[in-house]
């Protein structure tokens, strides 16, 4: 499986959340990024950028990064064998499920993923236990779980950090698959990740809205492979 080979041929390993609403963002990144970096990243074709640009922009981005992977971020609720589908379908090399869909969706989305070589990562958003729901997920075939706490989350209950890393730790412990994490990471904070088991840390807006994304980008690479 080509997603889970590069991560840990490369780990930790950042991806680019590429939460734009507009192709025209996304794909001018993506190509900076590749020209100035190489395949060292994974490229995310955010939420938001599939939302409005539909699945074709999974397809564009997998032709401008390759060799680097490309995650399509469907946070797939229901009809997981449909949406995994439509992922491999684009080219995608990792598709995301949520972590408290039905265990039913997750197992389709697996088995319709696996059977073309692409990998499920779970998103835990709004999970309440995310330790005890990966060593679940890890019964259901899904090959990485995220960590993934909202900025509003984090802000509402005063997490940390610290509190991140430790949830990342946990993870690691018990979880035998890819640990990613994700939500309002940057330069510092993403390091703090990588030292507690992150495989792969997510840097959206950190990078997105820096007045030089590619050279925020190399900063947090050369910062995470140093751990």
């Amino acid at each position: 499986m080509y997603f889970k080979g590069f991560v840990s041929r490369n780990r930790p390993v950042l991806q680019v959340a590429m939460d734009y609403t507009r192709f025209e963002d996304a794909a001018g990144l993506a190509a900076a990024l590749r020209h100035r970096l190489g395949p060292v990243f994974i490229a995310e074709a955010g939420t938001p950028l599939v939302k409005r640009e539909g699945i074709r922009a999974v397809s564009v981005l997998a032709r401008i990064v390759e060799p680097a992977p490309v995650l399509a971020d469907l946070k797939t609720a229901d009809t997981g064998a449909l949406e995994a589908g439509l992922a491999v379908d684009a080219g995608a090399h990792a598709v995301t499920v949520l972590a408290c869909a039905p265990d039913e969706t997750i197992a389709s989305a697996v088995e319709a993923a696996h059977a073309k070589g692409v990998a499920v990562v779970a998103d835990l958003l709004g999970v309440g236990d995310p330790v005890a729901r990966a060593e679940e997920l890890a019964s259901l075939g899904v090959d990485a779980v995220e960590l993934h706490v909202g900025i509003d989350v984090q802000r509402r209950l005063g997490l940390t950090a610290g509190d991140m890393a430790s949830l990342v730790a946990r993870l690691r412990e018990r979880f035998p698959g890819i640990v990613a994490v994700a939500g309002g990471l940057n330069e510092e904070t993403a390091p703090r990740m990588a030292e507690a088991g992150a495989d792969v840390v997510v840097v959206g807006g950190a990078i997105t809205r820096s007045p030089d994304p590619v050279e925020a980008a190399r900063r947090i690479i050369e910062r995470i492979k140093k751990v």
